[in-house]
């Protein structure tokens, strides 16, 4: 969340800058980038929690033979 919050300001300040060069542009709104923000904090504990949840029903007796 702290990555976004110093990325998102840059991003749209150079974004902007960028899109502005050309004829037919688009405006950016901070919409653009809280969904991306909140799609990658959803992608990120989708993640952990799965390997969270893998390694409780793991049988640690096997981890330790393999080892």
């Amino acid at each position: 969340m702290i990555s976004c919050a110093i990325a998102s300001p840059l991003a749209l300040y150079f974004l902007t800058y960028w899109l502005n060069k050309y004829e037919y542009h688009i405006l950016l709104g901070p919409g653009v980038f809280i969904a991306s923000g909140i799609a990658a904090i959803i992608i990120t504990l989708f993640t952990i929690s799965f390997q969270a949840i893998k390694a409780a029903l793991a049988n640690p007796v096997k981890s330790l033979r393999s080892e």
